[in-house]
């Protein structure tokens, strides 16, 4: 793991991004915007799995007047994601939003430009610069033939220095493609040249299965190089989903803690209980658990009774039955029927005499 990088820090709402500020998940809303009711819904959905901070598409008009409904049924940060129209980014500021995910140079002129940078820099919200390999400028892929890494970063600092040229510099960027190497190459070039906080993801990464893997290895890489202040993972279907998966990402590099981290076997010949069906219910019963616990789930004679131990809770299964430990310690054993509710028993006990101390 490298050192993390050295940026300024921004604050939106009351989440700070950057310097030295925990890395934050975020998620962005599949509702119609518009449907005000179903956008808080998910927005409190993705609040309950961890989202921190959560943007929403403003298309149009009837987007924009729901937003102020949508802020004041949540509790967690709102982004408005506006393009090509600068009166919704207007509106968005004036629903109370607390961040804006636009790109200055596709909003409009100058003078539209000016009254939006104003208006942004009057209630102090930030805006994060979104290149996407996919929406280059026409006069930059003419100059590079394709969407590569210095043709991303030339079209984030084109409009960083129109934010920077109206003395503005609350500012985010994301530079994402759909390709994990060129993802990687572009955050990696781009934060040689910028001291702005970074919003990390590949975007376009897929549907649960492979957009969790493509996600892990690009933003995964990319936090252990020690780049990235926030993160998004992009998968097509429930946006809870990416809150989980990001979690995760954060969670296997040891950056953040969070919930219940599962310790469990990838299973051998050596097995004499079911593992697999164990590890599965115990997560699914604990994963409204936000205290951080280390929870091990063994059937190995050779590794478990070890990572059992290790573990703040765990069980080492044999021949239909099982060893409870808490913090290195044999506390019981149980039946292999009765494994889940102990263990889960356990973990919740655990649990709650840390919230005693």
């Amino acid at each position: 793991m490298e050192p993390r990088r050295k940026t300024r820090r921004i604050n939106v709402g009351n989440v700070s991004v950057g310097a030295d500020a925990p890395i934050s998940v975020q998620s962005m809303t599949n509702t119609n915007t518009a449907d005000a009711i179903a956008t808080v819904a998910q927005i409190n959905a993705l609040a309950v799995a961890g989202c921190e901070i959560v943007r929403v598409a403003v298309p149009d008009l009837e987007a924009a007047k729901a937003l102020k409904r949508i802020k004041d049924g949540i509790n967690i940060p709102l982004i408005a994601d506006v393009h090509f129209d600068w009166r919704l980014a207007i509106a968005a500021l004036e629903a109370g939003v607390d961040g804006l995910r636009l790109n200055p140079g596709n909003i409009g002129d100058e003078d539209r430009i000016k009254v939006v940078v104003a208006e942004a820099s009057a209630r102090r919200v930030p805006i994060r610069i979104g290149v996407n390999a996919g929406s280059v400028e026409k006069d930059i892929l003419a100059r590079y033939g394709h969407p590569t890494k210095e043709a991303l970063v030339e079209s984030a600092l084109r409009h960083v220095h129109i934010l920077e040229d109206m003395g503005f510099f609350d500012i985010k960027i994301s530079i994402k493609a759909s390709s994990v190497p060129l993802t990687i190459e572009s955050y990696t070039l781009l934060s040689g040249k910028v001291d702005y906080p970074l919003h990390v993801g590949v975007t376009e990464a897929g549907t649960l299965f492979s957009g969790a893997i493509k996600s892990a290895v690009g933003i995964g890489t990319l936090l252990a190089r020690g780049i990235g202040d926030t993160l998004r993972v992009s998968i097509t279907g429930d946006p809870v989903d990416e809150v989980r998966v990001g979690w995760q990402i954060l969670k296997s590099l040891e950056l953040r803690r969070r919930g219940v981290n599962v310790i469990s076997c990838p299973t051998c010949g050596r097995i004499k209980f079911d593992c697999a069906a164990v590890a599965t219910e115990v997560e699914k019963r604990l994963s409204y658990v936000t205290e951080p616990v280390n929870v091990a789930i063994m059937g190995c004679v050779v590794n478990g009774p070890g990572e059992a131990r290790e573990a703040d809770v765990g069980i080492a299964g044999g021949d239909g039955n099982g060893l409870i430990y808490l913090k290195g310690e044999v506390l019981r054993k149980v039946a292999e029927k009765d494994m889940v509710d102990a263990l889960v028993e356990e973990v919740e006990a655990f649990i709650e005499r840390k919230k005693r101390r």
